[in-house]
């Protein structure tokens, strides 16, 4: 599936969607701040393969992810590092520790390589999740664009209120971009702040399917064809199922 337009499905999608889609695959496709365009679209495959995971599976089912032993089935693109960064997050996000992360990255992941993964795992899931829930085949992965990683790392990045390093609100410099628009900034806006670009595409298209950014503490005003009261009840459902903490 390569159309932007769901026209295989029988009802009107909003266009605002659509653009959000498009934005996401070509920034996808495209050098990031630590992993360029190849890398980026290799991660994205790797998610959708690591929920045929047998391994995942069996992990998942055990009292402990650390009970069974075994490997991961991967695709060969990416180190094993990574792997389990991927097919752990993917497969059983709810069971993560902070040792598990710190070693993770004592084995040599960088904690912005570990974030831009993270950011587009989770664009990868929100569009497959889309489509699913339409009924329609996950659209095709774009062909990577050539170009080098930035590089970039924002100098009030520091790992203390979270496992991983972010920007605090105060600490957000000119060069970082207009990181916190918003005065209200809850943590879940700070979670990828320590690698702008990531946190920029992520919410471009997170607002798409949620509420725009200023609309977002507004909780008495309607904005989707369905309340916020109903979109609340339903997030709030949909994160109980899943174990989300937040």
């Amino acid at each position: 599936m390569t159309s932007f337009e769901y026209e295989d499905y029988g009802f009107p999608i909003r266009s605002d969607l659509m653009e959000a889609h498009k934005h996401c695959w070509s920034r996808l496709s495209e050098a990031g701040s630590w992993l360029d365009g190849d890398h980026k679209i290799n991660v994205a495959a790797e998610v959708r393969n690591a929920r045929e995971c047998t391994f995942c599976n069996e992990q998942k089912d055990a009292i402990s992810p650390n009970a069974v032993t075994g490997s991961h089935s991967d695709i060969g693109k990416l180190n094993k590092i990574e792997v389990e960064v991927i097919h752990r997050i993917v497969s059983d996000p709810a069971r993560l520790s902070k040792d598990w992360y710190k070693n993770i990255i004592s084995m040599g992941l960088k904690e912005e390589e570990y974030i831009e993964i993270i950011g587009v795992i989770a664009m990868v899931m929100i569009i497959d999740t889309f489509t699913f829930a339409l009924g329609l085949d996950n659209r095709t992965l774009p062909l990577p664009n050539p170009g080098k990683p930035s590089y970039y790392k924002p100098s009030g990045s520091i790992a203390k209120a979270a496992w991983v390093p972010i920007v605090e609100p105060e600490d957000a410099m000119p060069s970082d971009g207009n990181l916190y628009p918003n005065p209200k900034v809850g943590y879940i806006l700070r979670a990828l702040s320590a690698v702008p670009t990531s946190k920029f595409h992520f919410w471009d298209l997170m607002y798409a399917h949620y509420l725009p950014e200023p609309i977002i503490y507004q909780f008495d005003r309607d904005y989707r064809a369905i309340s916020r009261s109903q979109m609340e009840i339903v997030a709030s459902r949909v994160s109980a199922l899943h174990q989300c903490l937040y």
